[in-house]
Parts: structure tokens; C-alpha cells; sequence
């Protein structure tokens, strides 16, 4: 094979992953999501990512019931993965901030949220505050979490005697972002 027929086959294989990658992303379906954690209208999918992570919880006395204790969602630690598997940023809070792997990060605000699987942190529209930095961030305008999987309070007791301990627990969800077309 010679270094033009090698290069051929390289740019077609380069353009195909490109159309793979663009056909998957615009195969995320809002179809069965409820009303309220659903994007508006006038708005694409940018990437679609995975999360794998720890979300932690710490043992607090309540404000408005002396002497009564809650687990108090503290923040998130996870890796995103796009849809092959592969790396593509982090998210991490507080404040809940989406980083990619190019530095460009971008922040939000609760719009909303469903109640999910029995055992699973709520699905969730995030409002998206314009983004830090040049790259994949740039431009998202809403985050969807959907598809989550643990990630709820401790089930352990919260008391005076766990007061300020904080317990780690594992959750899974997909992290949909989206552009104004």
C-alpha cells in the first residue's frame, strides 16, 4: 500500500468515527422523560456522557427542628465517559461543575427534578451558566441527569452521636448536554 492509499484510509476512517460520534448523540431521545426535566425546545444535543462517582452526604443538625439530624447532600466527585468508554472530564461540586478534559468548565442552576428509580438520586435539569474557558463546554445552555442509579442519603442512623460525619455513597447517571440551535 502506498503513503496515498494509506492516507485515504485513515480520512475515511477519521470521518466515520466523526459520523458515528454525531449519530449517537443525536440518537439521545427526550421521549420518555417527565415534562419537567425536559430541554425546550430550540435546543440540540452536544454530548452525551456517563458518570461513575461518590456522592458525599454529611450528619447535620437541623435549623428549623431543634434537635432533629439529616443526612445533607455535601457535594459530587466523578469521572465523565463518553458513550465508547473514553474520558472526557469530570464532575465535582460545590458549586456542581461540569469540567471536560480541555479545561473548559461550566456551572448551573437547578431548573428542576423527577423522581427516579426507587434507590436513585432524582433526574434533574440544570440551567447552565456561560462557560469558563475555551472547548467542549463552550455554549451548553442546559445539563440533563437521567439514567441514575444510586446516590441517595445513607440509610444509617443520623444523630447526635454522628454529628458532622460524613459518609460516601456510589451513584452512576448520565450527564446529557445540550446547545441553542
Amino acid at each position: 500500500m502506498n503513503i496515498r492509499n494509506a492516507l485515504t484510509l485513515i480520512s475515511v476512517a477519521a470521518l466515520s468515527a466523526c459520523a458515528t460520534q454525531g449519530s449517537s448523540m443525536a440518537t439521545f431521545s427526550q421521549a420518555g422523560l417527565p415534562e419537567a426535566v425536559k430541554v425546550p425546545a430550540g435546543h440540540a444535543v452536544a454530548m452525551e456522557t456517563m458518570a461513575a462517582g461518590d456522592i458525599t452526604y454529611q450528619c447535620r443538625a437541623r435549623k428549623d427542628m431543634p434537635g432533629q439530624f439529616e443526612w445533607v447532600f455535601v457535594g459530587p466527585d466523578a469521572g465523565l465517559k463518553d458513550r465508547s468508554g473514553k474520558g472526557v472530564g469530570k464532575y465535582y461540586g460545590p458549586p456542581a461543575t461540569w469540567e471536560s478534559m480541555d479545561g473548559s468548565k461550566v456551572t448551573g442552576s437547578q431548573v428542576a427534578i423527577a423522581a427516579a428509580d426507587m434507590g436513585s438520586i432524582p433526574l434533574q435539569l440544570v440551567k447552565a451558566n456561560p462557560a469558563i474557558g475555551m472547548g467542549a463546554m463552550q455554549g451548553v445552555s442546559y445539563i440533563q441527569r437521567v439514567n441514575t442509579r444510586g446516590g441517595v442519603a445513607p440509610a444509617l442512623m443520623c444523630g447526635a452521636s454522628t454529628l458532622d460525619q460524613k459518609q460516601i455513597v456510589k451513584y452512576t447517571a448520565d450527564y446529557i448536554f445540550w446547545r441553542a440551535v
